[in-house]
Order: structure tokens, then sequence, then C-alpha cells
């Protein structure tokens, strides 16, 4: 925990004294959400598995000028007891949370039930880390966050936002437990929304679709390797079905996390909104 030096200019400053907690905030999309909360002032708890990526986050938010304070602790979102108490840790940190990003999950196929002993079926972890994990971490969260008397006297509102997919809307061969596990925050996320109202709490989720990330670039490395051409010729295939024609950026992911957690987003709850390219249209 520490503070920043000044450098560069903040994006803006709507979450100056707020407190975001960032799951998987080492890499990705979550890095990118993480600077950009930290970039619009909000002091900012980090957490992820791999502890020396968060710590290259952290380096390249100060670097950045950001001028909350910043958090960072490994912490493994499947286990429900060390949720609890990485999320205690950070509140007794930096104090109560304002706003939560359900961010951390993994990807990747699970085959047709169970492979061999060699390659076992990964469904159960994928939905353990995806859609359980999510779950630990806005329970979890709810014992932290600022009273509604106070936030409200500070004119801001709470958040929770999870991280779901394009694969919730659609369904993939051999993506049985990634769509499962996106689809199902899609649920939790419009129940909790219900639960949490009265308390003036806001819970949504973002579902992606293609984004230039790691789990992106693996995703078409297994798909140029399926069908036995390169990876440029199935990115040219993967933008096919996208009619903006591009991979999205986490910054562009980032972006709608900063404006749905500020004052211009209050009014929505319990929804999953889409971002990829018009991929999907409801």
């Amino acid at each position: 925990m520490s503070g920043t030096p000044s450098g560069s200019p903040l994006l803006s400053e709507r979450l100056l004294g707020q407190h975001a907690l960032v799951t998987g905030a080492g890499t990705g999309i979550g890095r990118a959400i993480a600077l950009r909360l930290a970039g619009e002032g909000a002091s900012v708890s980090l957490l992820a598995r791999n502890q020396t990526r968060l710590d290259e986050t952290v380096t390249e938010a100060r670097a950045s000028g950001a001028s909350g304070l910043l958090h960072a602790m490994s912490c493994d979102i499947r286990d429900a007891d060390a949720v609890v108490d990485c999320l205690g840790t950070a509140a007794g940190a930096l104090g109560p949370f304002d706003i939560v990003i359900a961010n951390a999950g993994i990807g990747g196929s699970n085959g047709p039930g169970f492979q061999s002993a060699d390659e076992p079926d990964r469904f159960h972890d994928l939905v353990a880390t995806n859609l359980t994990g999510t779950y630990h971490t806005f329970r979890a969260a709810q014992a932290h966050l600022r009273p509604k008397e106070v936030a409200a006297e500070r004119g801001g509102r709470r958040h929770m936002v999870a991280i779901a997919s394009i694969l919730a809307r659609i369904g993939v061969v051999g993506y049985s437990g990634y769509c499962a596990s996106k689809s199902g925050i899609g649920g939790l996320v419009r129940a909790l929304a219900a639960e949490l109202a009265a308390e003036e709490i806001q819970v949504n989720a973002v579902a992606p679709g293609w984004v230039d990330t790691d789990m992106a670039r693996e995703g078409l490395e297994g798909m140029a390797s399926g069908m036995g051409i390169t990876v440029d010729e199935a990115h040219a295939l993967a933008m096919k079905d996208v009619p903006l024609g591009r991979m999205g950026q986490p910054e562009d992911v980032a972006g709608l996390i900063a404006w749905l957690v500020s004052k211009d987003g209050h009014g929505v709850t319990g929804q999953t909104i889409d971002m990829n390219g018009g991929a999907f249209m409801l």
C-alpha cells in the first residue's frame, strides 16, 4: 500500500475519494480497468493470483500519475475463506469499498466430458473460477461496502460489476464450461440487483466480445491449429462476424466500466451490457 506521486494529469476526477476493488487486475481487461479507475482518481485494491503481475500494474498506475492509494495482494477467488480474508485486509488498508469489479476468470475449452487422466474435463474449474469466484467476491465485499448514508452524503452509489462474455449469449462447441460460467453471471447480477436495490447498490455485468488479450490470442491460436490455418487468417475469419470489423481493446471495456460506476451510470442495475462490435445484437 502506498500513495502515488504526481505525474501525468488524471483523466477526470469523477472517482476521486472512492475505493475500488478489481480482481484479476494483473493482466488484460483487469489491468486496464484498474489503471482507468486509478486514472479517474480512485484508490484501488488489486487482486489476482500472480503477485508479480499485480506489482507491474501498480508500477504502471504510479507512472501514469494515479493520485489514489494502491494496494495489491495475491488471492485465489475460488477459495471463499481466502476471499473473505483478502477483502477484509484491503478494506482495512484503504477503507470501505465503493466499487467492486469481479473480473478474475479463466478461459479455454473443456471438451465434451472427461477425456483422460492427462486431459481432464475442466468444466468444474471454469465454473468455480468464473461464476462461483464472482459470487465469493460480491458476497465478501458486501460486508465492507461504504455505508449507504455516507455514500449518499458524498453524492455516490455503491457498484458491483462482473465481467461476462459474448459466450454468455451464444454457444461454442467444446466451450460448455466457459459458456455456462459466463451465462450464470447474468442470472447472478439480476438476482443481486433485485436483492440489493433497497440499499442503493447497483449490480451489473459487461459482456465483451473479442478483446485483444492473452486469452483471445490463445483462442485464435487454438482456432488456427484446429483449422490448419495461420493465426492471422484465424483473426481475419473471426472479424468477419464482427460488423465493426475490429477486435476490442481492454481500454474499451475499462472506459465503459468507468462510466457505469460514475454518477452518469445512476439507474442502471440488473443489466448485462454487450460490448462486442455488433457481433451479437439483441
